[in-house]
């Protein structure tokens, strides 16, 4: 019998040293926010989930070739971000070089290329090789974000070769939120302006908008994101690494999120908190299989706190 206490005695101080090495390896779990606003929506959900099943979040902001390199270099873990084929570049540079791991697929036929307003398509320009026929009332300006981004990286390259002749255009780089007032400015005057578009996104519903056609070979028809992490963390955390396999997003949940943060006024946190209030059944999509940190049933453990 004492054999018997003794063993389950050690037994059960196993069990809190697997908790508590888990609890130094896994937590905070380090997310990067690149300054995106769908980025910010999509951590906010990661980070109620995780400190639910009892694991503290940091995010970094950081620059895309940061976050890659943080991923590469194991001072980030999980970035929601792989907008593909935008990022194409750097995929093929960390991911198929295997530097990085691609963990799932998150988000399905997102839309990623130049966008103009309605008033500017409706005088023609519909395509990439429309805008140098208007290239005065551009300005020669193309508007993207901030400096390092994929997306900026190609429309530097079709401004390099000279592709649809926007050899003599510059692009302006800078964070989302001020190339969205820039273009807010141009649309207030009617001014021609066209910029980097994408959902989702608030912009699709804020502003009357076209993507433009044409430039499929630098940002493809129609894309996925993906969810990367550090290499061997779905080893060193597999509870955390199977929520983010089974964590999928919707444009309409985004858009949902986003548009509530814009209209009210409102955190991400709070608006991701109020959207899994009002969606239980995403919740048991997410959890269903998994634990907290401390051994038991996820989903009643994050319900608890919403």
């Amino acid at each position: 019998m004492k054999t018997l206490s003794t063993a389950l005695l050690f037994a059960g101080l196993g069990a809190v040293s697997l908790a508590a090495q888990a609890a130094d390896n896994c937590s905070p779990v380090k997310l990067a926010d690149p300054g995106w606003s769908d980025i910010a929506a999509t951590n906010a959900l990661a980070g109620i989930v995780l400190e639910g099943m009892g694991y503290k979040t940091k995010v970094d902001a950081l620059a895309v070739p940061i976050t890659y390199g943080g991923l590469r270099d194991g001072q980030i873990d999980v970035f929601l971000g792989n907008w593909m084929p935008a990022q194409k570049g750097f995929d093929e540079q960390f991911v198929a070089s295997g530097k990085v791991t691609r963990l799932a697929e998150n988000l399905q036929g997102t839309e990623f290329t130049l966008a103009v307003p309605d008033y500017v398509y409706d005088a023609g320009v519909h395509d990439f090789k429309d805008l140098n026929a208007f290239a005065d009332k551009f300005d020669h300006k193309i508007f993207g974000i901030g400096s390092g981004a994929p997306a900026n990286q190609s429309i530097q390259e079709m401004i390099k070769k000279n592709d649809f002749n926007l050899g003599q255009w510059k692009l302006v780089e800078s964070s989302e939120q001020a190339m969205l007032a820039e273009v807010d400015r141009a649309v207030k005057h009617q001014r021609f302006v066209t910029f980097l578009g994408w959902t989702p996104h608030p912009m699709n519903v804020k502003l009357k908008m076209h993507y433009l056609t044409g430039g499929e070979a630098y940002f493809g028809a129609s894309g996925s994101v993906y969810t990367l992490t550090r290499n061997g963390y779905a080893q060193a955390c597999p509870e955390v690494a199977k929520l983010f396999t089974q964590m999928t997003f919707s444009q309409e949940m985004e858009n949902a999120i986003m548009a509530e943060v814009v209209d009210k006024k409102i955190s991400n946190a709070d608006a991701a908190k109020a959207w899994l209030k009002a969606h239980p059944q995403t919740l048991e999509k997410w959890l269903g299989g998994l634990k907290t940190l401390d051994g038991k049933d996820a989903l009643p453990a994050v319900q608890a706190t919403l």
